[in-house]
């Protein structure tokens, strides 16, 4: 039985923040303090929120095994580049979240070395930590052999990626297509705004407004793995469901109800 989560902001909490600590959770538009709030009210399980997990908890590998779970082929399931340059790059990283990006990693690869990182006596199933990443993660697919950008990777800890929220559900093909024509004509991706008025569908792009707001349920997915062992739910109303399209993730996540009949007993 979890009797404990353990929240970690996406980044460390910046030295300007401190007069507002009741804020101090936000990192853009993830709001951990709210996530942690909202889950408190569902599960019988104490929650607590901390500063970014590669603050917290590290060690002198770290840096080697994020550059080893590099993804560098969308069809190549071998990963990793462990060159010097490669591995001063996560060290620089891990010391200044803010210069990583556009880099895809083996989320189980991720996940095996944030492991590694906790303490021996945060490591039991009865205490999960969930680690709200700013980093692109992914798992490779036997049935199709190549690798797929996930919102989340379950087990201990549970990864829930904020870029995966807005990368790895299929948005509407228009969105694609106007992105394309946009880059062919300005040389750069297009506005926000361009996007949602000439583009049909509901769709996350990075830093929408109800990013907090989605990711609850992808945490809660983690405790309910952990709790009950079920992965996920087939039921595209609820929560638990694992949304491979943005419409799907606005259905699960944003809209009414919260839950399906069967885990509505549970956490509503």
């Amino acid at each position: 039985m979890v009797d404990r989560v353990t929240l970690y902001r996406p980044k460390t909490v910046a030295d300007g923040d401190s007069e507002r600590p009741e804020r101090a959770g936000q990192d853009g538009v993830v709001d951990t303090d709210e996530i942690a709030d909202w889950l408190a009210g569902r599960v019988d399980a104490e929650i607590e929120v901390r500063d970014r997990f590669l603050e917290v908890h590290r060690n002198d590998d770290l840096p080697e095994r994020f550059a080893a779970a590099r993804i560098t082929s969308p069809y190549d399931r071998e990963t990793g580049n462990t060159m010097l340059g490669t591995i001063r790059y996560e060290e620089r990283a891990l010391e200044n979240p803010e210069r990583a990006g556009g880099v895809l990693y083996d989320g189980v690869a991720v996940q095996r070395a944030l492991n590694s990182a906790l303490p021996d006596g945060e490591r039991g199933l009865e205490r999960l930590h969930v680690p709200i990443l700013d980093r692109a993660i992914g798992t490779w697919g036997d049935h199709d052999g190549r690798w797929h950008k996930r919102v989340n990777v379950l087990g201990q800890p549970a990864l829930v990626s904020v870029p995966g929220l807005y990368e790895a559900p299929a948005k509407p093909e228009e969105y694609y297509q106007e992105k394309q024509r946009h880059a062919l004509l300005s040389g750069d991706t297009p506005p926000r705004e361009v996007l949602e008025n000439q583009v049909d569908g509901e769709f996350l792009i990075e830093d929408d407004p109800r990013t907090t707001d989605a990711l609850k349920g992808y945490v809660l997915q983690a405790y309910h793995y952990l709790e009950t062992g079920e992965a996920f739910c087939e039921r595209e109303e609820c929560r638990l469901y694992n949304a491979h399209y943005h419409e799907d993730l606005i259905r699960a996540q944003l809209s009414e109800p919260e839950f399906c009949a069967e885990h509505a007993r549970l956490y509503e």
